[in-house]
């Protein structure tokens, strides 16, 4: 059995919730009648170990039951939210789908048969091996997704270390691996996922509240939408005892008000990447930027200011672009970094400085600056290509409430020289009106001239 570890929680805490879904409660006992039920169901639609499945869901009873049942049958899984549709055709004929899960909003399951070769090398791996697949998809800013290749077996080793159990809120959804990450420490421990598919800071506050939930995994640009919403003013947050955020940078400024505003509560920064997985990771102070990442099974290194890491637990490959790993086995992860003992600094993507006449400047430094001043909602930074000085900086910003345009840049950038250097002082700036985060809470970058 690929899952027999996670069997053996189960039945300790048979009588425990094991899943939250729209206020109705599952335990353990009942999640593993649905993991034994739904292996049934993939015999009966004669899904063969080594299959390539679609599963498009969400974090609802069936499909978390469904997802370990696929699993336990040693199918090579590619997990999608509802959204993906739109885009679902070309998802499925890079990774090769021949069969698709769906379950809708109300836990609804539908099937379809898809026909494609499944001829990949790294599938030809995974199968050799007798073990489960996991495929995930890069975000794609630039061009098609690239399709990462996991041997389940070794991302599901680390769940076998048992740690404490948390009310969690499963916040990050259901096609990336921070989201299952969550899903699998819950369920591993014994814990309680509280599954939702409204992830607007008051429903996210009312969750807290009405569930007891102690872990909030979220991202930064939810975080700082939570602070502009002042929705924790309207519930008892109290049962709060960890805010753990990653995905993307988090503003200084955000994170300090974050400490203000919940004093008690521990401030927790994740790092992780699809091709890798999570990894454990200590933050220097509560309100630090500083992380420790690592631990059994991943060893790191910055050359050249990037940081790379090796891990046990890393992607066999892409199934449609090069390997990204050295000779030696790192992947690099385009991150540049700071170093301070043993903890880094994440200054931002390596492909996203803006060089200005020899000179590199990072969004994050500046978006940093900017997110502090009054009445800042949101803020973007790029780069624009300019003849004399290669690129210039460039600032979308979303503000709270109306203001005079002109006034607020005036105010703006005598804000940025004082406090950047001028080089890094934005030379244009756009007010707009248009929220700057996609429907996973994490900013959308604006390409790189």
């Amino acid at each position: 059995m690929h899952i027999e570890f996670l069997f053996d929680v189960f039945k300790e805490f048979e009588f425990s919730d094991s899943i939250i879904w729209k206020g109705k409660k599952l335990s353990y006992r009942s999640l593993i009648d649905n993991i034994e039920k739904y292996q049934l169901l993939i015999d009966k639609h004669q899904i063969k170990k080594g299959s390539v499945v679609a599963l498009e869901g969400d974090f609802s009873p069936n499909s978390i039951a469904l997802l370990l049942a696929l699993i336990e049958k040693t199918c090579i899984i590619v997990p999608l939210t509802n959204t993906s549709k739109k885009n679902e055709n070309k998802l499925f004929s890079i990774a090769q789908v021949e069969f698709v899960f769906r379950i809708n909003e109300n836990d609804v399951i539908t099937t379809e048969t898809v026909s494609n070769k499944t001829d990949n090398y790294y599938y030809k791996v995974i199968r050799e091996r007798k073990h489960p697949g996991l495929v995930l998809f890069t975000s794609g800013t630039s061009g098609d997704p690239k399709a990462a290749v996991h041997d389940f077996f070794a991302l599901l080793e680390k769940f076998k270390t048992r740690r404490k159990a948390l009310r969690t809120l499963n916040f990050l959804l259901f096609d990336h691996w921070g989201g299952l990450n969550t899903m699998f420490h819950i369920l591993s421990n014994g814990g309680t996922v509280i599954a939702t598919k409204d992830r607007n800071p008051e429903n996210v506050c009312k969750l807290i509240k009405l569930h007891q939930i102690e872990l909030l995994p979220a991202s930064p640009t939810f975080l700082n939408l939570m602070l502009l919403s002042k929705a924790y003013e309207n519930y008892d947050l109290s049962s709060l005892k960890i805010i753990s955020y990653g995905t993307e940078p988090m503003p200084e400024s955000t994170l300090k008000r974050l400490k203000i505003i919940f004093p008690d509560v521990k401030l927790l920064q994740t790092y992780g990447l699809i091709e890798l997985g999570v990894m454990r990771s200590k933050s220097e102070k509560d309100d630090s930027l500083w992380v420790k990442v690592g631990g059994d099974g991943y060893t790191t290194r910055i050359i050249e200011g990037i940081l790379q890491i090796k891990a046990d637990s890393a992607m066999l490959g892409y199934l449609n672009a090069p390997s990204p790993f050295t000779k030696d086995g790192y992947f690099i992860t385009g991150d540049k970094v700071l170093q301070k003992g043993e903890y880094i600094k994440i200054l931002g993507r390596e492909s996203e400085i803006i060089n200005v006449g020899g000179q590199k400047v990072y969004p994050q430094e500046v978006e940093n600056i900017i997110q502090g001043i009054d009445n800042v909602a949101e803020v973007t930074v790029y780069g624009e290509k300019n003849m004399i000085t290669g690129n210039i900086v460039c600032a979308n910003i979303r503000l709270i409430s109306d203001e005079d345009n002109k006034l607020f840049i005036s105010r703006l950038k005598k804000s940025c020289r004082r406090l950047l250097q001028s080089f890094q002082v934005p030379v244009k700036v756009k007010i707009v009106a248009k929220e700057q985060y996609s429907e996973r809470y994490k900013k959308i970058r604006v390409k790189h001239d």
